[in-house]
């Protein structure tokens, strides 16, 4: 019975992050719009930005994200990015830090890129892709929103760990996996309501 519920998870997870993603745009759709707002009227440029990212089996997709710094910043990996690459916003600091910048996203889970669990996203740039793709199991799963890294260290976790934690999550994604980095999730989200 285990054993058939683990066969049978990915596709119950597309059906959850399906629903989830299309409940998730009607309610949020209101205060994704007044950020779209905040961030236009803030920062010159468009509130939308648009990422080409390496998803399941290494296809690339884009990925929108609010815009989080100025226009003339380069695209490149946090972790490699100085401050005169990138330049945030006046909003930009609060949107990464409460993970508000992450909001459209709902889009690409709802289109099939993405899940709301799972590696992260990755530019082609970033260490961490050319790594991944020694690791062929971690290209087998969709990319997600948060994963385990994330709740692991997010970008203070090295490229290597980085990858070692993705592959891990290839090899044992099940319910309980995703429910327990879904917590973590949460507690790291609460610990920043408890700091602010």
């Amino acid at each position: 019975m285990v054993m058939l519920f683990r066969q049978l998870y990915p596709s119950m997870k597309r059906c959850i992050d399906f629903l989830a993603a299309l409940l998730l745009i009607v309610l949020l759709s209101l205060p994704l719009l007044i950020l779209c707002v905040i961030v236009r009227a803030t920062s010159p440029g468009p509130s939308i930005f648009w990422s080409e990212r390496i998803g399941r089996n290494g296809v690339i997709f884009t990925m929108p994200k609010l815009r989080t710094m100025t226009t003339c910043s380069k695209v490149m990996a946090r972790e490699l990015a100085s401050d005169q690459d990138c330049k945030l916003t006046p909003v930009g600091g609060f949107l990464r830090k409460t993970s508000l910048d992450e909001l459209p996203q709902i889009w690409s889970i709802l289109m099939g890129h993405m899940s709301f669990i799972g590696p992260r996203p990755l530019l082609a740039s970033d260490e961490a892709a050319r790594l991944r793709f020694s690791c062929e199991d971690t290209m087998s799963v969709r990319p997600g929103i948060t994963g385990l890294a994330q709740v692991k260290g997010r970008n203070y976790v090295n490229p290597s760990r980085k990858v070692r934690y993705d592959s891990f999550y290839a090899r044992n994604v099940c319910f309980f996996l995703d429910a327990r980095i879904a917590l973590s999730t949460l507690k790291i989200l609460h610990r920043f309501d408890m700091v602010k």
